[in-house]
């Protein structure tokens, strides 16, 4: 006799209720006897099993007790165990009776490893189940004046944790694995254009002096206002998102051949206004003249050309002010995750705020952001790009090109940082500097000025892996552009 619909609903209903989370108390048991009979077998699963793992309480504890015996160099067997567990009960069984049993029903220890893999997958998926609740209990239960979007970015947080934490592939490799993926990498560099083991800028000279943007680097620009850093980054972002070049691997997912994706975090600009300088660098029509409409049509056309051209490019803008680094940090997973990502583009480093602005100075803040940034660049095996300002101290000297110490709250910067770039045109400082005309000053200022007109020095003030220096750069202040240096207007070789 079939049951009415209603009361099957409801049965399902409450079966749905007490759904046992996922688990597998026989490979529990299996690996713990393995450990107790063997020693060896702990070395197995050590590198990723913690006891937290186990769905019983009773096996997280003799797990637990376990590591610590074999940590401390001694014998983990069922009669050394049962000091430290005391007269638990263990299902109507004795601490003594239950260790003998796991000991009798023990796996090899060649299969401990596949069991502690099993136990692992099992608590992950306990874990993800645990943070969907939370996630549904939260949207219910959340206050008004919480933000939906702050409980998704925990949420993906957490989620970023657990799919990045406690791998069991990790550990130590052997050297010739390590050499294998040298050698691939200079194939790739080999294949890629410029014959560069990181990703090209699009500017030979300094793409010669840092072999391309590397993975996982932070590399700080820094420059005083109107020198050109957001040019300069807006430049290279441009350059390798059009160099832009996918293949897709069997396994459905799109590995970058050359140029690369780009996220840029523009924190003081808007979308618009960045869209209208690489606009302006493009079609080579001043952004000025865009903003005011004082366009020719021929104008015109370059700009929508320029504009066609770059409709495909992967090219991402967060124009969001104001953020924390706990916040971006979660927005780039999410942009690698959906788009993939290449690199990180954050203008500027001041405009982020720490987690916490309670009790903290600004240095220490700053610290928490720098190494924060750093952590990212690593965790999502990517180099970042990230705009710095310089102290006012610069303008006090008679050469004013930036040093290290010119840094705002230069210690976390300065050693967080794998590079540092400092962006000057010396052209800006003579400018300002224009005397009377018709005098002798004035003829001696026009000569300095048609010796520094047009050009800009990008100075390396450290790079972790390379050597520092300074790159000579073309400058075009009307439409923002910085692009390589003509043969005939490098300065000689010093002999």
């Amino acid at each position: 006799m079939a049951l009415p619909n209603a009361l099957t609903a409801k049965l399902e209903a409450v079966q749905a209720e007490y759904r046992v989370a996922p688990h597998n108390i026989d490979a529990e048991q299996a690996l713990l006897g393995a450990i107790l009979v063997n020693n060896d077998a702990y070395y197995r699963v050590s590198d990723f099993l913690l006891p937290e793992h186990f769905m019983e309480e009773a096996h997280q504890q003799i797990f637990q007790v376990a590591t610590s015996l074999i940590k401390a160099g001694k014998l983990a067997t069922p009669i050394t165990l049962k000091t430290y567990l005391g007269d638990a009960d263990f299902g109507g069984q004795t601490v003594m009776q239950y260790l003998a049993r796991l000991a009798a029903d023990a796996t090899t220890v060649i299969n401990a490893g596949d069991y502690g893999r099993a136990i692992y997958d099992l608590a992950i998926r306990r874990r993800l189940i645990t943070i969907g609740e939370d996630l549904v209990n939260g949207a219910y239960e959340a206050p008004v004046e919480a933000a939906p979007r702050d409980q998704i970015e925990a949420t993906e947080r957490r989620l970023y944790e657990l799919a990045e934490s406690g791998k069991y592939d990790g550990g130590f490799q052997k050297f010739s694995d390590a050499l294998t993926a040298a050698v691939d990498m200079a194939a790739k560099a080999y294949q890629r254009d410029g014959k560069l083991s990181g990703i090209a800028t699009g500017l030979s000279d300094l793409d010669a002096k840092m072999g391309g943007l590397q993975p996982s680097d932070l590399i700080i620009l820094a420059g005083r206002p109107a020198m050109g850093k957001t040019s300069l980054v807006t430049n290279i972002a441009f350059n390798i998102a059009k160099a832009y070049q996918g293949e897709r691997k069997p396994d459905g997912t799109i590995e970058t051949k050359n140029g690369g994706i780009v996220g840029f975090f523009s924190l003081e600009m808007s979308a618009e206004q960045l869209a209208t300088r690489i606009i302006a660098e493009q079609s080579g029509v001043p952004s000025y003249k865009i903003r005011r409409g004082d366009i020719r049509p021929e104008d015109f056309y370059k700009i929508t050309d320029a504009a066609r051209d770059m409709q495909t490019i992967p090219f991402y803008i967060d124009q969001t002010g104001g953020i924390s680094i706990a916040q971006l940090a979660a927005r780039a997973r999410r942009l690698k995750r959906q788009k993939g990502l290449d690199l990180l583009i954050v203008d500027y480093l001041q405009l982020l705020s720490g987690s916490s602005k309670k009790g903290d100075n600004r240095v220490q803040e700053m610290t928490e952001i720098t190494t924060g940034m750093k952590a990212l660049a690593k965790e999502l095996s990517v180099p970042i790009i990230a705009l710095s300002q310089l102290s006012r101290q610069v303008e006090n000297r008679d050469d004013k090109r930036p040093q290290l110490s010119d840094l705002r709250e230069s210690g976390s910067i300065e050693q967080d940082a794998d590079v540092v770039m400092f962006v000057f045109r010396e052209e800006y400082y003579v400018n300002n500097k224009k005397p009377r005309e018709g005098t002798e000053e004035f003829f001696a200022w026009e000569a300095e000025m048609n010796r520094v007109h047009g050009k800009a020095e990008v100075i390396l003030g450290k790079q972790r892996h390379g050597p520092t220096g300074t790159v000579e750069l073309q400058f075009d202040a009307n439409i923002t552009r910085f692009s390589n240096l003509a043969q005939s207007d490098r300065i000689p070789d010093q002999m």
